[in-house]
C-alpha cells in the first residue's frame, strides 16, 4: 500500500476504501469492505456511519500511517475484532483481545435460550453458571436481558477473566455477575449456591485437531487455541465432562444449555444419555442458521450420573 500511495495520487476516504476492499479481496481478508471502513474510521477517530459524508475528504498523513499500519495487520490476517479492540454481539458491545475468542453469531441462540428460560419463570431468582465466559459476552447480555438472575461466570485462563471484568464492568452488572478462576465445573466450594446453579450455560472448546489445522488462518493463527480446541482431540472431550461433573453443581431438575458444532449434536447426545441423568429438552439455532447450535438438558437425578 506504501507504494501505491505514493506519487500525486489524493488519497481520499472514498479511494482508501475502494483500493483496500479491493487488496482486502486478494489477500482473503474477513469483512471485505465493511472492515476497510471500520479500520479507516478506527485510523480517522469517528464513527463508520461519518465516513459517508466525507468521501472527498483526505485524511491527514498521521490518519493515512496509522490506517497503513491496520490494513498491514489485516493482511497479515490479525482478526479485525482485535484490530479495533471490540466487538458486537447481541446488540452489545464487548472488548476483545487475542486473550478471548472474538464472539460468533452462532453464539446468540444460546444467549436467546437463557433468556428466554429466564423470562418464562419471571417471580424465580435463577441462579445461573456460565462456565468458560471469555469475554463475559454470554454472562453480560443474558443478564442485561433478564433481570432476575445472577450469575457465576469462570474461566481457566486469568487473562481472559481480566477482559470479562472489563466487560462487566463496562456494563455496570458488577452486582450480578461475580467472576472465578476455574477449571469447568470443578468450582471451589463457596461459589456454588447452596442447592446448586438453576441454570448452566457454556460455550465450551469443541473444534477436533483435525478441523482446527483446516481452520482460516484469522482463527487457527490468531484466536486463543485453548478457547477452540481445549487439550486436543476429537472436540468432544468437556461434553463428556459436563455429562459427569455438571450434576455436582446443579439443582435437581437444573437445566445445562452448551454450544455445539454443526455436525456434533448426535455425538453429544449420545455423551449425556450414556452418562445417565439427563433429559434432551430441546435444540436451538438462529432462524438464519441451517444448523442446530445449542443443546438443552435437564438433570433429572444426579445419583444416575454418578454424582449423589
Amino acid at each position: 500500500m506504501a507504494e501505491t500511495v505514493s506519487g500525486e495520487t489524493t488519497w481520499t476516504v472514498g479511494r482508501l476504501i475502494q483500493w483496500t476492499t479491493s487488496w482486502f479481496g486478494q489477500r482473503q481478508v474477513e469483512g471485505g469492505r465493511l472492515a476497510a471502513e471500520l479500520l479507516l474510521a478506527r485510523a480517522m477517530g469517528c464513527r463508520k456511519i461519518d465516513l459517508y459524508t466525507r468521501y472527498d475528504q483526505e485524511p491527514t498523513p498521521e490518519q493515512r500511517s496509522a490506517f497503513r499500519e491496520l490494513v498491514r495487520r489485516a493482511g497479515e490476517h490479525t482478526p479485525i475484532a482485535y484490530l479495533l479492540g471490540r466487538r458486537e454481539f447481541f446488540s452489545l458491545e464487548f472488548e476483545v483481545t487475542p486473550a478471548v475468542l472474538v464472539p460468533r453469531p452462532e453464539t446468540e441462540a444460546l444467549v436467546q435460550r437463557a433468556v428466554d428460560i429466564c423470562r418464562g419463570k419471571p417471580e424465580h431468582a435463577w441462579r445461573i453458571a456460565d462456565i468458560g465466559t471469555g469475554s463475559g459476552c454470554i454472562a453480560v447480555a443474558v443478564a442485561r436481558f433478564a433481570a432476575n438472575c445472577a450469575i457465576l461466570a469462570t474461566d481457566i485462563s486469568d487473562e481472559a477473566l481480566q477482559v470479562a471484568i472489563c466487560n462487566v464492568a463496562t456494563h455496570g452488572l458488577q452486582d450480578r455477575i461475580s467472576l472465578v478462576q476455574a477449571d469447568g465445573c470443578r468450582l471451589p466450594g463457596d461459589a456454588v449456591p447452596a442447592g446448586g446453579f438453576d441454570l448452566l450455560v457454556s460455550n465450551p472448546p469443541y473444534i477436533s485437531d483435525r478441523v482446527w489445522a483446516a481452520l482460516p488462518p484469522h482463527i487457527r493463527d490468531h484466536e486463543p487455541r485453548l478457547a477452540l480446541t481445549g487439550w486436543g482431540g476429537d472436540g468432544l472431550e468437556m461434553y463428556r465432562r459436563f455429562a459427569v461433573e455438571a450434576p455436582a453443581i446443579l439443582s435437581p431438575g437444573g437445566r445445562l444449555l452448551v454450544e455445539i458444532g454443526h455436525d456434533q449434536r448426535s455425538a453429544v447426545e449420545g455423551i449425556f444419555h450414556a452418562a445417565g441423568g439427563w433429559g434432551f429438552t430441546g435444540a436451538y439455532r438462529d432462524p438464519t442458521d441451517p444448523h442446530d447450535r445449542v443443546l438443552e438438558f435437564v438433570l433429572l437425578s444426579r445419583e444416575a450420573s454418578g454424582r449423589g
